[in-house]
């Protein structure tokens, strides 16, 4: 939401070109380890035949008016959690409750029967990753290589061209690294996570709530680290890849609080700071699994692999999120 923010408010390209700098460097090891078959990326759930257009699109735009709302993604929700952020621990928990009535319950409902509904979606025989749908399916090794580098060499030449970001550590350091732990997500998840099913002897993805190929993504994580912690007692329910990364970073936020000496106790300045809170984290939770991803989600992780739908999600949140922030500015000179 920063980047969007910065983007938006101020013109400024920092951050957004952090992001970009992370969906390059994502784009361009994931597919790697697809060429040299270290992970099937047909085996997700962003690559599959189906594209739920609509989907894809409202869940996009509600994620974004909600992380508005909720002042940052799930990502920033939980780093601000180990932080002290008392709003953020709201926001997580409505979120994750919103995600898993989303994913299970009476909103599952209406976004399977409307949203994903076959009289508003696509089927692709050949799944719906660009290198697919411009090879027809055949030839798809060369065109992934073709695809990959130009998206991610348009990518890196943008971002780089500007010299105040070449200048920038941190925002250089930030997306390199965010793109490689992507990368690593889908390594652990997609190799070392593959394996033979004793019980049916098939090959099968362990450790993620998919059983399929997953990496990094914290709408859906976040509930069903709810729900590890709801049937705590239920032996089918174990810790995931998902669950796992979101006590990592709200671990990792915890430590480097105390170790930079920023943590500090924050709650809600008014009623209303506190219903736009929870509103946000409604839709965020909402959005999040309908549009199958977030910021991260779809953004960096989804968009790695080529996906139509990945990109169509992206540009449906940034673009929920700038439509909020101009809206709010307007409410804002108006009172003023």
């Amino acid at each position: 939401m920063g980047a969007v923010s910065d983007v938006v408010n101020m013109g400024h390209w920092g951050r957004a070109r952090a992001w970009l700098l992370a969906i390059a460097v994502a784009m361009i090891g994931v597919n790697a380890l697809a060429y040299f078959a270290y992970i099937d990326l047909s085996k997700t759930i962003y690559t599959g035949n189906n594209f739920p257009w609509l989907a894809f699109m409202v869940g996009g735009l509600c994620f974004g008016v909600g992380m508005t709302l909720a002042s940052g993604c799930g990502n920033k929700t939980l780093v601000r959690v180990g932080g002290g952020n008392l709003k953020s621990l709201v926001v997580l928990v409505f979120m994750g409750f919103a995600a898993i009535a989303t994913l299970k319950g009476i909103l599952g409902a209406f976004r399977v029967n409307v949203l994903q509904a076959p009289s508003v979606s696509m089927h692709f025989d050949h799944g719906q990753t660009l290198p697919a749908l411009l090879s027809g399916g055949s030839g798809m090794q060369s065109m992934q290589l073709a695809v990959t580098g130009a998206i991610a060499l348009a990518i890196l030449i943008f971002v780089f061209k500007d010299q105040e970001f070449r200048q920038e550590l941190d925002n250089k350091l930030a997306g390199l690294v965010i793109g490689l732990i992507v990368v690593g997500g889908w390594y652990l998840t997609g190799h070392i996570g593959l394996a033979e099913n004793p019980d049916t002897l098939e090959m099968a993805y362990f450790g993620t709530n998919s059983r399929l190929a997953e990496s990094m993504s914290f709408v859906a994580p976040t509930a069903y680290t709810l729900e590890y912690f709801g049937y705590w007692t239920d032996t089918s329910n174990v810790i995931t890849f998902g669950v796992a990364s979101i006590f990592g970073v709200g671990i990792g936020s915890f430590l480097y609080a105390l170790i930079s000496r920023s943590f500090r106790w924050e709650y809600f300045s008014s009623a209303q700071d506190m219903i736009n809170h929870i509103v946000g984290a409604m839709l965020m939770g909402f959005g999040g699994v309908t549009a199958m991803g977030c910021t991260i989600g779809q953004g960096v992780t989804g968009v790695s692999t080529l996906a139509l739908g990945s990109f169509l999600a992206l540009a449906s949140i940034v673009a929920g999120s700038a439509i909020t922030m101009k809206i709010q500015t307007a409410l804002m000179m108006r009172e003023a």
